[in-house]
Parts: structure tokens; C-alpha cells; sequence
């Protein structure tokens, strides 16, 4: 599809909007995709980009997700039935926050093929490779320099606004947990943040750790990786989500401990490789469980995180949303195949 047609038809009929989950326009110091090439140091510039294994699959109900800005609220309305969402599966391959670093490795029209720095994959030692609309990129050095050199701002809520004014004002784009961007100065109730874009934005002192270049947040305990978990009860499933607007098994997993500063792969199969090996009579809040084919063998598909007390919590899949079970009842056909802990 043309994508840059399709933005303007969606802003026309008012699908894309200043809603919840759309970024709204601001004043830029880069263009969007303009000049975007192969080998380009690259940044998402919008609240959360969807990477595809492939460009041209998207159908008309993805519109709301392939622009620049994007309204994620709207596509999950869009998704409501189960058999709409599920059709994702296989289809995508990750998602990216706002300011997330990207290797772009191939440009074709409007489509880009980059990799995801900071989302592992023995797929490719850059990061999580994947494609999506050059409009969600922009190139900027200076963005790029603040970035190395400037304390920066991790949200902990789930969502928060970015405004135009310290006291909250002017609201701009809602933007996800785990979205980190560089500070620029901090009043008692408010943080001021660089953008990709060149442009500015406060974000609420309680919505954010800030942190010195070079810190991460303090290690966690398994208990405080539980606590970051139940955030998202309730939240509906989304294959290949990273973000408040929707994670599948791994992401939310990955994106827990990514939280708390902890690195672990992106995809649950590869997570099943790393950290420690835990045996079942020493599992402990935060621990993660692995569920293979029946017997548990065969190639992990699936993984929780075990809270206490013969429960996890995990994101199930299509129809269902972020909850806690009793993992070996929800172990049906005997796939648990081991369980790892990473801190």
C-alpha cells in the first residue's frame, strides 16, 4: 500500500486523530523517512512502530498503525474480534518504542528493513530485524548525541502524555512504558525531553525514573519484576507487542525485566536458552516458566512468569488478555519444559 496516501486519506476521515495511543504533530528538526537509506543510524519517531516480516501484507484495519502519527487505541478497536487479531500471527515480527535506535539495512519505497537495537535474537547480532514504514524514522545526529551524553528518562507508568508546558498543558502524544528519552532539565513536578524529531516535551516527574548517563535502574527482585508484571492485567494480547498497547508471551516478559535495566532475548525460545536453570521445587516470584510441544520437548513456544504460590502471569494469546493462572492447571497437555531465572 502507499503509505504516505493512506495517512493522508486516514487524517481526511478522521481515523487518525489526538486520541489515546497517537502521537500528535510537532514542531520537527528532521523530516520524517526523507533520506532514509541503507546504513542509517535511525530512530522510531513515533509511540510505537510495528516491525512485519515483510512489507505489502498489512490490511485496511493496520491503517491505523503504518502512519506517522499512529493511533494504536484505534487499532485495537479495529481488532476487537479475535479472529482479526490472531490473523497477526507470523505475520509480525516485534515492535519498537519511541526513540528506539535502529539499523536500517535495506530501504524499498516506502518500506524500510531495520534491526531493533536492544531486543536480542540469535537472528542477527544487531538486534531484532524487521519491516516497517520509513515515515515512522527519522535521522537525527543531534537526537543521536543527547542520546550518549544525557541523564535519560525511562516512563514506569503505563502510558503517560507528553505536553507542551511543565504543569501538564498542551497535551502532544501518549506514549508507552518503557519508552526512554534524554533529559534536558527537571522541575520538582516535571522532566523536559528531547525527541527524536528535534522537537521538545515534558513528561510528569511521576511517570518516569531518570537516570545518569551510563546508570541503569537498580537490580531487581523478583518481586518487584511481579509488581512491574500485574501493571498489565487486563491488557489485551497482541502478537509481536512490546509495549502498553498490547504484548504477546515474550515481549511481556522481555519488556519486564528490560524495566528493570535486566537484558534478555526478545523471543521465548531464545529465553529459554539464558539465565539459570531453576528446578520446579525452587521456584521463586519472578522466575520464568517454558512450555514446549506435549511431553515438553520439542521447540519452546510459550513462557510466564512464575508469582508464588503455583501461579504465573502471562500474556495467553489472541483471545484473551493479560492474567494470572495456576500454571500446572493451565498446563493442560503437559508442555512445561523447564524454567529459568534471570536475575
Amino acid at each position: 500500500m502507499n503509505l504516505r496516501r493512506t495517512t493522508v486519506a486516514l487524517l481526511v476521515t478522521g481515523l487518525v486523530g489526538a486520541s489515546a495511543g497517537t502521537a500528535a504533530a510537532t514542531p520537527h528538526g528532521a523530516a520524517h523517512g526523507h533520506g532514509i537509506e541503507a546504513g542509517d543510524h535511525a530512530f522510531v519517531d513515533v509511540t510505537t512502530a510495528t516491525l512485519w516480516v515483510e512489507p505489502g501484507l498489512d490490511r485496511p484495519v493496520d491503517a491505523p498503525s503504518l502512519t506517522n502519527p499512529v493511533d494504536l487505541d484505534q487499532w485495537n478497536r479495529n481488532m476487537a474480534d479475535t479472529e482479526t487479531r490472531r490473523w497477526l500471527t507470523g505475520k509480525l515480527e516485534t515492535q519498537a518504542v519511541l526513540g528506539s535506535g535502529v539499523a536500517v539495512t535495506e530501504v524499498d519505497g516506502d518500506w524500510a528493513h531495520v534491526v531493533v537495537e536492544g531486543q536480542d535474537t540469535p537472528r542477527d547480532d544487531r538486534g531484532y530485524p524487521g519491516w516497517m514504514p520509513v515515515d515512522q524514522l527519522v535521522e537525527n545526529d543531534k537526537f543521536d548525541a543527547l542520546v550518549d551524553t544525557r541523564p535519560w528518562a525511562q516512563v514506569t507508568d503505563d502510558k503517560t502524555w507528553l505536553t507542551g508546558t511543565p504543569a501538564g498543558a498542551q497535551p502532544l502524544s501518549e506514549i508507552s512504558f518503557n519508552t526512554r528519552l534524554p533529559v534536558l532539565a527537571e522541575t520538582p513536578q516535571a522532566v523536559r525531553v528531547a525527541l527524536p524529531d528535534g522537537s521538545r516535551a515534558w513528561l510528569e516527574q511521576d511517570a518516569v525514573d531518570v537516570h545518569d548517563q551510563g546508570e541503569q535502574p537498580a537490580a531487581p527482585t523478583g518481586e518487584d519484576l511481579v509488581a512491574t508484571g500485574k501493571q498489565f492485567l487486563g491488557l489485551r494480547y497482541l502478537w509481536a507487542g512490546v509495549s502498553a498497547y498490547g504484548f504477546d508471551c515474550s515481549g511481556f516478559t522481555y519488556s519486564v525485566h528490560r524495566a528493570h535495566g535486566v537484558s534478555i532475548p526478545r523471543d521465548s525460545s531464545a529465553q529459554a536458552e539464558y539465565g539459570q536453570d531453576v528446578a520446579v521445587e525452587d521456584l521463586q516470584p519472578g522466575d520464568l516458566l517454558f512450555f514446549a510441544q506435549p511431553g515438553g520437548v520439542g521447540r519452546v513456544h510459550h513462557v510466564g512468569m512464575y508469582i508464588g504460590e503455583g501461579k504465573m502471569i502471562h500474556a495467553p494469546n489472541a483471545s484473551e488478555s493479560v492474567s494470572i493462572v495456576d500454571w500446572q492447571e493451565w498446563d493442560t497437555d503437559d508442555e512445561f519444559s523447564g524454567a529459568k531465572r534471570m536475575t
